[in-house]
């Protein structure tokens, strides 16, 4: 990787290559984060349920929610918030920034 990395900051990458509805992981000082782009927004968010450690990745994003596949809690992607049961814990969230049209992620 390259020396010039900040601290915790990662290349997610090049938004024209992150569609709307795209969803990948990054890793950001060896947290595995989801990265979203939900209505020309980019959001990050540790890449578990608070529930069971299921990945979301891979989960349904509607409304500004992504909801895990395995027992269905949703999750407000801007928040991290926990919307429906069984999850009663917030997902960490993660910042995004974009400069010279990449996508960075960087924790809070």
């Amino acid at each position: 990787m390259s020396e010039q990395v900040q601290q915790g900051r990662v290349q997610a990458g090049r938004v024209d290559e992150m569609p709307e509805g795209y969803q990948g992981v990054v890793v950001v000082d060896g947290v595995g984060v989801l990265v979203v782009n939900h209505e020309g927004q980019f959001y990050a968010l540790r890449n578990n349920c608070t529930h069971k450690d299921f990945p979301l990745l891979g989960g349904e994003v509607s409304m500004g929610r992504i909801t895990c596949e395995k027992h269905g809690a949703k999750f407000e992607l801007a928040t991290g918030k926990p919307k429906t049961l069984p999850a009663v814990k917030p997902v960490r969230l993660y910042k995004t920034e974009i400069e010279d049209g990449v996508v960075y992620v960087l924790p809070l």
